[in-house]
């Protein structure tokens, strides 16, 4: 099977058998003409004939339409994937949100194994989620359900790039982590220079990651209030900064996670790293054919 995973940055293929193994895979930036891009990186595989192709894509997404709008590729606008796909390939197209690809992905072989009812969340230049319940992806009306990075944790927050104002992205995501830091006097320039400064104990690095986790673990409850989950599988490039991340969410958990169906919640880090979602988009062919 042929699974594609794109997102702002990066656009990544890759071949995955049906016991869930990664055959081969290839990556290109994104950059400004993506489906350029997504050509080229079909074409370094070699892709032969392909019993169909899995796609997660970065939101919003239409899966009726088959079309998507990334907020991180504005030259994308209800953009006709599924049919641009099959016409390069000569395969079905199946089409999710690239973190519901995360989650479905670490769900059949990682983290998330054994969870009846799981949110996979990526933690990167933006925040997605998706949701896994009893074994398969959720989509909701039009594949967009799980969009976690969209929860509301400051009311009065700064605006987010969806409209809204205080979205968990804006406060957790990789680029707000850096932009918060440096008004406040931290002179670095991206997010590994911030996690680096924060472990040799600079205060306003430990302190946006401090923001970061609480933001997350906020999300996470909301979720999981709502959907009953007993697993939040995170994953991402922030989310690799480990214990920076992590004890502020499980602080969080701890402190807000007060439903007795909630106290079972439990939250892992993802352990696919940067192919689940090309393990996810696969499951999701796998599972319509």
């Amino acid at each position: 099977m042929l699974a594609v995973d794109i997102g702002g940055t990066k656009i990544a293929c890759g071949i995955v058998d049906s016991d869930g193994r990664l055959l081969r895979h290839a990556t290109r930036p994104t950059g400004s003409e993506p489906f350029a891009s997504l050509r080229a990186v079909v074409a370094e595989l070699e892709v032969g004939a392909v019993d169909g192709v899995g796609i997660g894509c970065a939101g919003p997404i239409d899966t009726v339409a088959g079309t998507v709008s990334p907020i991180n590729i504005p030259s994308w606008r209800d953009f006709p994937l599924v049919a641009r796909v099959q016409e390069l390939v000569g395969a079905p197209v199946s089409l999710a949100g690239d973190a519901v690809c995360v989650a479905l992905g670490e769900h059949w072989v990682g983290a998330g194994q054994g969870s009846r009812a799981m949110l996979g969340m990526v933690v990167s230049t933006g925040i997605g989620g998706g949701l896994v319940l009893d074994g398969r992806p959720f989509a909701g009306l039009t594949g967009n359900a799980g969009h976690v990075g969209h929860v509301v944790v400051e009311p009065d927050g700064d605006p987010c790039t969806c409209g809204g104002h205080g979205c968990a992205e804006t406060v957790a995501s990789g680029p707000h982590l850096v932009r918060w830091a440096r008004t406040r006097g931290w002179a670095g320039e991206d997010a590994r220079a911030l996690a680096a400064s924060a472990l040799a104990g600079d205060a306003i690095a430990a302190e946006a990651f401090r923001r970061s986790g609480r933001a997350v673990g906020l999300a996470i409850v909301a979720t999981a209030a709502v959907c009953d989950l007993d697993l939040a599988v995170v994953g991402g490039g922030v989310a690799q900064t480990g214990d920076l991340l992590f004890d502020p969410v499980r602080a969080t958990l701890a402190r807000h996670a007060g439903l007795s169906y909630l106290r079972h919640l439990r939250v892992e880090p993802a352990r696919l790293g940067t192919t689940a979602g090309l393990y996810g988009a696969a499951r999701l062919a796998y599972s319509l054919i």
